[in-house]
């Protein structure tokens, strides 16, 4: 539509053409940089706060999917975790809300009836789904929430009660306030089910259906996953109309820029070949395959001077917001996880990943080493392997249907997979950068450093002495790319302060639990 020229002043004087001119110009060149956006279909005020993000190329899951799901139709996109599947269903459901030949664009909805609904299968992906969304969303003067388990339901049901345009949800929470009579999606006009095979994995099916049961039959419907198995396609075949499907960089689809190694190790070598791994500068994610097993190593290796927080089920919410920020803000370098973190984590430049314990099927292992190599970048997997573990591992890489190199682990081979020089830290240093939990009230006062954080009590040079080890004191390498594993390893040094990094998904985990972005209508 042309704008309504009878409004424009007839004469200018010659700054104002200048001027006008110049604003022209920017507005071109700012549209331009994301034009590849623009062709999709993609509304210029989304166009713009991408290109804030600085995001100027669609990802092919993005560009293969955007045109029919801005058309409003259904679709199922397949994508491996890293694609950039969020931004491929957030804008078109903020278009779709926004649009303003949208009848209900242009009122505000009604209490505890969300206009759009998101579906994460894990806390931490909702968080980090929501703070995608909140660019979008607060540019055009959209609300959004996110609730998920685990915290006080009361601030949630206020923000509900409030009306609520964009609602991220996992399923166990949206149930239950739906139950409680909270909560309605009779108004929802699009849905989106994200990491569907996840949600299959951790048994959240029947309730994703009894969701979608009760959203509008002919409502869009967005599924994205990285695979299709028959769960995730009964769900398909149920809910879907006709839906388009396209496939771009799936589980299965090769990725050029990560690698993959097996080390074989011996028992006895085991834990000391792992922490000269989480030693070396970057960032690194170890997976192990328990609860258990996450919290011992992660005391090990901070026990040893190396500084790492775990993720994992029986942590609380709180605990888990606070190591997820130490990690992603780069405070904290190491993280020691079970698959939990595999379920839709997002940290930018993870250098390396190590399957400490190898996963019991494909699908794992797949999703772990997801979590490197991500948006183009480089990556490294190192999968551990005890002489009882080989024959598995075997087993294990034929059905992901990668070939690993196989090597003995040793000095020369540490270092290439990951180079740089190793730095231990003092057990203060340790506890300054790991976070602890709130002090109890204790009858007797403690004393400045006398605090229990990891590593608390041991002595400076713990762990000194193994292979290949550097001094407390030793030199770090330095390398221009920030993303190499040769980058300095951030808080490594006895002072300063660790350099701040992207908090996007910790930041957003802690503040979006029962909060909302207002619209300012």
């Amino acid at each position: 539509m042309r704008p309504d020229q009878s409004r424009w002043p007839r004469r200018t004087d010659h700054s104002d053409r200048i001027q006008h001119e110049r604003a022209g110009r920017d507005a071109h060149e700012r549209t331009n940089v994301t034009s590849d956006f623009a062709r999709l279909g993609v509304p210029s005020s989304l166009v713009s706060v991408l290109n804030e993000r600085g995001i100027q190329t669609p990802t092919p899951i993005q560009a293969a999917t955007l045109p029919d799901s801005l058309a409003g139709r259904d679709v199922l996109g397949r994508g491996r975790t890293g694609s950039g599947k969020t931004f491929a269903f957030a804008l078109p459901v903020v278009a779709r809300l926004a649009d303003p030949t949208n009848p209900t664009a242009r009122k505000r909805p009604a209490p505890g009836r969300p206009r759009a609904l998101i579906l994460a299968p894990t806390r931490e992906l909702a968080a980090q789904i929501a703070e995608s969304f909140e660019g979008l969303t607060k540019a055009s003067r959209l609300s959004l929430l996110t609730i998920f388990g685990g915290v006080n339901q009361n601030p949630q049901v206020r923000a509900l009660t409030n009306g609520i345009d964009v609602l991220v949800a996992t399923p166990g929470r949206l149930l239950d306030l739906r139950d409680q009579g909270h909560l309605r999606l009779d108004a929802v006009e699009v849905t989106v089910i994200d990491e569907a095979d996840h949600m299959s994995d951790m048994g959240f099916l029947p309730g994703v259906k009894k969701i979608l049961s009760a959203t509008p039959a002919r409502s869009q419907r967005l599924l994205f996953s990285a695979t299709l198995d028959n769960a995730v396609n009964v769900l398909v075949k149920q809910f879907l109309h006709e839906p388009v499907i396209h496939e771009a960089d799936s589980a299965q689809s090769p990725v050029s820029t990560m690698e993959h190694h097996v080390l074989t190790v011996t028992a006895a070598e085991r834990t000391d070949v792992i922490a000269d791994l989480a030693a070396a500068p970057g960032r690194t994610i170890l997976f192990t395959r328990t609860k258990h097993g996450a919290k011992k190593l992660a005391k090990q290796l901070n026990g040893r001077g190396i500084p790492a927080v775990d993720l994992h089920g029986n942590l609380s919410q709180n605990a888990r917001v606070r190591n997820l920020e130490a990690f992603d803000s780069g405070r904290v370098e190491t993280l020691v996880a079970t698959d939990i973190a595999a379920r839709g984590i997002h940290v930018d430049d993870v250098a390396l990943v190590v399957h400490a314990d190898p996963p019991t099927e494909h699908k794992a292992y797949l999703h772990r080493s997801g979590r490197t190599a991500r948006a183009g970048s480089s990556g490294t997997v190192v999968t551990i392997a005890t002489p009882d573990q080989r024959s598995d591992v075997q087993g294990l890489m034929r059905a992901a249907k990668i070939k690993p190199t196989v090597t003995a682990a040793s000095d020369q081979v540490l270092r290439e997979l990951a180079p740089g020089e190793r730095t231990l830290l003092t057990a203060a240093e340790v506890a300054e950068r790991t976070p602890q939990a709130p002090a109890q009230p204790s009858p007797a006062k403690r004393g400045p450093g006398s605090g229990s954080g990891r590593g608390a009590g041991r002595g400076p040079n713990a762990g000194a002495g193994r292979r290949g080890r550097g001094s407390q004191t030793a030199p770090r390498a330095s390398q221009k790319a920030p993303n190499s594993r040769q980058a300095p390893r951030a808080g490594r040094t006895a002072s300063g302060v660790a350099p701040s990094g992207s908090t996007r998904g910790a930041a957003a985990f802690s503040a979006s639990a029962g909060q909302s972005s207002r619209r300012s209508r």
